[in-house]
């Protein structure tokens, strides 16, 4: 077998970096990052700045990466304006482009490789335009019906890899919960920041500021790494697609008195808030916050992204009656190999204590 060396794509995003950090931690992998910033943390890997966008960087950076053997393509853009982008020809145009400009050259720089991990969601069911058929099984797609991304990037894949040595996996993730800065799709920021806002106004109850529940699931982002390199290596994993879940169900009125206790606050009460509209304007305050705290994370669109609309779309702000039940089934990828699973709770209650130990967050 020869070395190991992962190429991470979007290795700040909230799936890269948990990547990063999974496989700089793996004895004998050697670890390549990309992305546009760097992140805050390299974990001894290997990081190239990178505008995948850029065709002509990404053929030039191409020699560099002639030892690899796995890619994690976890990169990602999304259209300010997070939903509506989702339909979008343009987003769904840059996406696939990205994934060309890097693959193709690196394919050709790189005889070793033998695996390549991309990444869909749940929208691959039609999730945002109308309810799942519950649960959502891998064979049941929308890829004749919904345009997206997913479907360009997925064919692009499978047609490049006919009759070629290297092997795919598509994972299929739910919520995503885990440590990242400035992402489209992390709710930790932007929870973090809301409750930092209502704790500096003398509130010691953090309101639930969503919609009415419905039932649903998430996946750490360390949990889903982990899955990802399982899939680089199994061969039950070989060219197939796997939806990825912690193994629980839940409702975000249940879990809040969690989330309220990890910011060292008592659940309050439902008090419905749109976060993208009344805490992403207010720089000012989350300034004096950062300086009070001596943190580091910057400013609210450095640090949250798109994040607070994203918090708004899942926690279901407006939602007046109980949403369609949002959930999958990970048969698959228990009956391929994969088993590990996680309580949600824990998972929320990691993810706000990781950003709080690294000043991201007050505690």
């Amino acid at each position: 077998m020869t070395p190991k060396t992962v190429l991470v794509a979007g290795a700040t995003g909230l799936v890269g970096y948990a990547c990063l950090k999974h496989f700089a931690a793996e004895e004998g992998c050697d670890v390549i990052a990309l992305s546009r910033r760097k992140p805050d943390e390299t974990y001894g890997a290997r990081w190239y700045p990178l505008d995948l966008a850029d065709a002509a960087a990404c053929a030039a950076l191409a020699p560099h990466l002639a030892g690899v053997t796995h890619l994690v393509y976890a990169a990602l853009y999304e259209q300010p304006g997070l939903v509506a982008g989702w339909r979008e020809d343009e987003q769904i145009r840059l996406n696939e482009a990205m994934l060309r400009n890097l693959f193709e050259p690196l394919e050709a720089a790189a005889p070793q490789l033998r695996h390549v991990a991309l990444l869909q969601g749940t929208k691959a069911y039609g999730v945002h335009v109308r309810p799942l058929a519950v649960p959502a099984r891998e064979n049941r797609s929308e890829m004749h019906e919904q345009p997206n991304f997913y479907w360009n990037q997925e064919r692009f894949v499978r047609e490049r890899q006919r009759g070629k040595g290297w092997r795919w996996s598509i994972l299929r993730p739910v919520l995503i919960v885990g440590d990242s800065v400035g992402s489209a799709m992390n709710v930790i920021p932007a929870l973090g920041v809301y409750a930092a806002m209502m704790r500096r106004s003398a509130k010691t109850a953090l309101d639930y500021p969503g919609g009415v529940g419905r039932v649903a699931q998430a996946v750490d982002a360390d949990l889903l790494a982990r899955a990802i390199a399982w899939s680089g290596e199994a061969d039950k994993a070989a060219n197939e697609i796997f939806n990825v879940t912690n193994g629980d169900v839940f409702v975000w009125p249940n879990v809040w008195p969690a989330i309220a206790r990890a910011f060292g606050m008592a659940a309050g009460a439902h008090v419905p808030l749109a976060l993208d509209r009344e805490i992403r304007p207010r720089e000012a305050e989350w300034a004096e916050i950062r300086r009070e705290h001596g943190l580091v994370s910057g400013t609210l669109k450095d640090f949250v992204g798109l994040s607070f609309e994203y918090a708004d779309y899942t926690m279901g702000h407006g939602r007046t009656q109980p949403g369609p039940p949002a959930l999958v089934s990970t048969i698959k990828l228990m009956q391929a190999g994969f088993t590990e699973v996680m309580d949600t709770e824990a998972m929320f209650a990691k993810a706000i204590a990781e950003m709080q130990a690294k000043k991201l967050l007050p505690r």
